[in-house]
């Protein structure tokens, strides 16, 4: 079993202004940003810095300057070849001057997204832009039963941990990460089936998804499935099994990698309902089926099955006073019983020897 940290990592590199509450706003954000965004093919040496209004700027193709923000200037130092810490130093006519230097003589454009007044990215030929929209209309139509996880800061896991498991460290700056970021540079999103537990080698389990993407060059376009335990206040995943991660650079044939996800979330979705039928059909032959015609049998099946004496007496005791000695009945003894345990590696020992006589079932 895995620990993943990647939404944690994203949680605390996010501001306030990149948290959104749920999948639909984060569509309308991503939408309205692909709507206001334009491309622009140029040749280098048409790219001309120029100072508007004190601060660097750039025109192209007989538009007025646009601002530059970090991502994009960073870009377009790369194109020159020149630091970006050296140029931060200059006075904007200086910049200007040096870029105009440095900046390459070539046959082959360069694309220039703009939003509004200002450039979001400058990249070659070869980059193909995927934008984060397309991602999330594929997510509301083949994600639908999946949501963000709790909002991040709280003390207590989602899932099956307890607070014996994750230890409540308090923050001085509570995070307000909420599963679903989007900034000038990318986007991520984390989010998972609250209703989707199963067992998986007699433990319960629950399915999630990562999935990012950058409109801009700032990361590639993936996906990583799993199966977890528990969410934690931190957005740290525990004990994940079957995860599948799959990513691909943003060049001719990215496009296609929207479908490869759709695939690999339907495979998912198919896998959960494949367990969760697969459990209830377990459950249903466990409430047909009996562990044994009288309480001395069932009693020993139980501690041929490691449950102690005393707490199989009393799970016998209980299923007795229902009527009939079936696999789930004692089960749901068991459980009842094990919940007043007073420590919680009792609780879990117990569960788990509850859990495997289920297996008597299939």
């Amino acid at each position: 079993m895995q620990t993943l940290t990647r939404a944690s990592k994203e949680l605390f590199r996010r501001g306030p202004d990149q948290c959104f509450p749920s999948l639909q706003a984060l569509w309308e954000h991503t939408n309205k940003r692909k709507e206001l965004s334009v491309d622009h093919w140029h040749p280098p040496q048409s790219v001309r810095p120029q100072v508007h209004e004190g601060r660097f700027a750039l025109a192209f193709g007989g538009d007025q300057p646009f601002e530059m923000n970090d991502w994009s200037f960073a870009q377009l130092c790369r194109l020159a070849g020149v630091s970006k810490d050296t140029i931060n130093r200059l006075t904007p006519q200086t910049a200007c001057r040096v870029f105009d230097e440095t900046l390459p003589i070539a046959d082959k454009p360069v694309q220039i997204l703009t939003a509004g007044e200002s450039v979001r990215s400058i990249h070659g030929v070869a980059y193909t832009r995927l934008w984060n929209v397309d991602l999330l209309t594929m997510l509301r139509e083949f994600a639908t039963d999946f949501q963000p996880p709790q909002q991040a800061g709280l003390a207590r896991g989602q899932g099956k941990a307890t607070d014996e498991d994750i230890p409540f460290v308090p923050d001085p700056e509570p995070p307000r990460g909420t599963g679903l970021y989007a900034g000038e540079q990318d986007m991520f999103v984390f989010m998972i089936d609250p209703l989707g537990w199963t067992e998986i080698d007699g433990e319960a389990f629950a399915p999630g998804f990562f999935l990012w993407n950058s409109e801009v060059g700032r990361r590639s376009v993936g996906v990583q499935t799993f199966w977890f335990q528990a969410v934690c206040g931190n957005h740290v995943v525990w004990d994940a099994v079957n995860v599948v991660e799959f990513s691909r650079k943003h060049t001719a044939n990215v496009h296609e990698s929207v479908y490869a996800i759709r695939t690999i979330i339907e495979r998912l979705v198919e896998q959960r309902d494949e367990r969760r039928d697969g459990f209830s059909a377990v459950i249903k032959k466990a409430m047909e089926t009996t562990l044994g015609p009288d309480s001395e049998s069932v009693l020993k099946v139980l501690q041929e099955r490691g449950i102690t004496r005393t707490l199989a007496k009393d799970a016998v005791e209980l299923a007795r006073r229902k009527g009939r000695f079936t696999i789930f009945a004692v089960v749901d003894a068991l459980t009842r019983l094990s919940a007043k345990l007073p420590h919680a590696g009792e609780r879990a020992e117990a569960d788990e020897k509850a859990g495997r006589l289920l297996t008597l079932a299939v």
